[in-house]
């Protein structure tokens, strides 16, 4: 049996997504990012949630209304969550740093308990206390969660609030700002991937890096401080090309030292970034 992946306190640990048709949804994305899915709600609610799986092993979460008739959701936008032990202790230090509890503690049903919390600048980021649902089971994989990245007006103030309410270690490492949970390369090395440090020995990465959980990146032309979610992919052409072809938009194509990377809308309006590793030589 495969070992279940957890996450300290202080990772991130899960994404998911509200969308007014939960239908449409799994059809955009399954058909970009080759998500097959199962309902985590029973029948006869007025919501519905369903796990969107890689290789059988779950990867992130669309939620909405059951029905045509049911409420609108609101924002269509992709949310992070944060794994935290105690999310009545993790809100108060959230809001002893600076961020805002907007929704929460809520529980949802066996799967655990979550909450939302905003930042100064109107990012949203949510916690979730485990209880049957560990978080994601496969990332970094072709089709599955690769990053969250904060996008904010202004790093250093970001940089003092986060730091406070995670324990997040958040550095310039010449290229980036580096988001990183120390101790959290050892706790992968320990269970689900051993080769962690020598892997990452063989690449020029920054130190550390085995702790990483995410960036921190200023705002682009037009854009609201938010936690943008990367998806990685095989191949960034293709993908951008099944976005267009299903309904998506793409938005933008760049190249980065290390990823070929599409920025896409989707049909209902949520943005991401799929992400096509492709390390310098």
């Amino acid at each position: 049996m495969t070992q279940q992946r957890t996450y300290p306190a202080g990772v991130t640990s899960w994404v998911d997504i509200e969308q007014r048709d939960v239908e449409a949804a799994k059809a955009f994305y399954g058909a970009v990012l080759g998500w097959t899915f199962h309902d985590a709600t029973p029948p006869g609610l007025p919501t519905r949630y369903v796990i969107a799986q890689v290789d059988g092993r779950d990867a992130a979460g669309i939620g909405g209304p059951a029905g045509p008739a049911g409420d609108d959701p609101g924002d269509p936008t992709w949310h992070t969550y944060v794994a935290v032990d105690d999310i009545a202790t993790a809100l108060q230090t959230a809001d002893a740093a600076g961020l805002s509890v907007a929704v929460g503690p809520t529980v949802a049903g066996e799967g655990g308990t979550w909450a939302q919390v905003v930042d100064p600048e109107g990012a949203t980021l949510r916690l979730w206390q485990p209880k049957r649902r560990l978080g994601a089971q496969i990332v970094n994989e072709p089709g599955t969660w690769n990053f969250s990245d904060l996008r904010t007006g202004d790093v250093a103030a970001a940089r003092a609030i986060y730091e406070r309410a995670f324990g997040w270690a958040i550095d310039d490492v010449g290229y980036g700002t580096l988001i990183r949970v120390p101790g959290y390369g050892d706790h992968l090395a320990a269970t689900v991937d051993p080769g962690i440090h020598e892997r990452q020995a063989g690449v020029p990465v920054p130190p550390g890096f085995a702790d990483a959980i995410g960036w921190v990146a200023p705002l682009g032309e037009g854009e609201t401080a938010h936690w943008h979610v990367s998806f990685a992919v095989a191949d960034r052409a293709e993908t951008a090309r099944l976005a267009a072809s299903n309904g998506g938009e793409v938005i933008e194509v760049k190249d980065t030292g290390w990823t070929r990377e599409a920025l896409v809308r989707d049909p209902q309006g949520a943005i991401f970034t799929a992400s096509q590793f492709a390390p310098p030589r």
